[in-house]
């Protein structure tokens, strides 16, 4: 059964930073791509960044390139996002998702968890 459970979010001022972690179990890393998504009050869900253990492609939502880091540690099964620079429009509950690597969707989710900038 796979089960991830995200950790790190809280309270920030605008320019500060967080380091999300997302523990994952009942799966192998290299057979999934990770992500993280955020959904912010009243706007839909949208990708923040992903990457795949296979040759450790990564993608990043033009809202946070230069300032979130998606990375992970195989031996952990953790991954994490740096954030840095944070801004207001960063507020949101942020959530680690698994995708198999034959699947076309992200088939499991995290509970979230929840970031919030101060201006």
């Amino acid at each position: 059964q796979v089960q991830l459970v995200e950790s790190g979010g809280g309270l920030v001022q605008t320019g500060g930073s967080l380091r999300l972690s997302c523990a994952a179990s009942g799966l192998t890393f290299s057979d999934y791509a990770m992500g993280w998504f955020r959904q912010a009050p009243g706007k839909e869900r949208e990708t923040v960044a992903t990457i795949r253990w296979s040759g450790g492609s990564t993608y990043y939502a033009d809202s946070v390139k230069g300032r979130f880091t998606i990375s992970g540690d195989n031996a952990k099964k953790t991954v994490y996002l740096q954030m840095n620079g944070l801004q207001p429009e960063d507020t949101a509950i942020y959530y680690c998702a698994a995708r198999y690597r034959r699947s076309t969707s992200y088939g499991y989710w995290g509970r979230g968890t929840q970031v919030a900038v101060s201006s």
